[in-house]
């Protein structure tokens, strides 16, 4: 059995002491954040799992080089769109970045609207055993073999619940499930579990902005015509000569999907469009409902565009 103490070390805790700005694609969190963090003298740190990447600005609405020299951001442009970048990777590069701000004597701010990305720091992560890199250059040579439905089908003997939990096709994740399973004997659905009851940080401060479902559809809309006419196309296809194929993860991004789909002939351009505004909607659904289901983030009601002006008031 494995010892506690080791289960520990892959532990990483939740992040203490910080403010977190969230809430929606386009509900005007760069806005107020700036404001609140002049306010509370802060840095801010990116919790967006897009704007790591660079060269990836329109589509994820990055802050201007003005913003960036008004207050410091961090965690923005991290990898090319080449590259993955695993959330286990961006948790302890948010916990080096904000010990970096506190060594300067700033309070951090951390601001952005992946769900995943704040539940970790939120209430910590298993991150789990170190990488056996040859092992997963085996279970890589079995897939080109064997093809990658053998290697579900292995993690179903293994781990079901994250056998059932992974999607089709993500040979990286239910590698890494094989992995922590022959590492430690037990299954990664398992220590997921011992995750879960891990105590959420008591001395940060979480706000959410939220506002009416219709009015902010409507912001979505509006800030997806903004993007194109800004030059989205032209942005993906610097993209595409720069880099030649994007990552598997940077090229499922909305806003960066649609528009290569439309390079490849399969939409036109107008249904380009519209499927970039309803991905954004069902993003900002799925954002809502877990941003609903965190009892320690406090909602900040925005009916229009005049109550951002007031809601550093709330946080700061």
């Amino acid at each position: 059995m494995t010892p506690v103490s080791t289960f520990s070390a892959w532990i990483q805790p939740p992040i203490e002491d910080v403010w977190f700005l969230t809430g929606p694609t386009a509900s005007g969190k760069s806005r107020v954040a700036l404001a609140v963090a002049e306010r509370i003298d802060a840095e801010i740190i990116s919790v967006d799992s897009m704007a790591v990447y660079r060269g990836m600005d329109i589509g994820t609405a990055k802050p201007t080089q003005d913003e960036r020299e008004r207050i410091p951001h961090h965690l923005i442009d991290v990898v090319d769109p080449t590259d993955d970048y695993s959330v286990s990777q961006f948790v302890l590069d948010a916990h080096a970045k904000a010990n970096e701000v506190r060594a300067r004597g700033k309070k951090v701010l951390l601001v952005g609207g992946t769900p995943l990305y704040i539940k970790t720091l939120l209430c910590g992560m298993f991150l789990g055993p170190p990488a056996d890199w040859d092992f997963r250059a085996a279970v890589e040579a079995d897939v080109a073999e064997f093809g990658i439905e053998s290697l579900r089908h292995r993690l179903q003997q293994v781990d079901p619940l994250s056998a059932f939990k992974i999607l089709d096709g993500d040979a990286r994740r239910m590698t890494r499930a094989l992995e922590v399973a022959k590492m430690t004997g037990r299954p990664l659905s398992h220590w997921q579990n011992q995750f879960e009851r891990v105590r959420s940080s008591s001395s940060s401060k979480c706000f959410a902005l939220a506002w009416d479902r219709p009015v902010l559809h409507q912001r979505v809309n509006d800030r997806v015509d903004s993007m194109f006419e800004q030059g989205l196309l032209e942005e993906v296809k610097s993209l595409i000569h720069r880099f030649g194929k994007l990552g598997r993860t940077a090229s499922q991004a909305v806003g960066y999907k649609e528009p290569l789909d439309f390079f490849e002939g399969l939409v036109n351009e107008k249904e380009m469009v519209e499927r970039v505004k309803a991905h954004t909607r069902q993003f900002v659904r799925r954002q809502e409902i877990w941003f609903r289901s965190m009892p320690n983030i406090h909602r900040i009601p925005i009916g229009c565009e005049s109550d951002l002006e007031h809601a550093p008031d709330l946080v700061a």
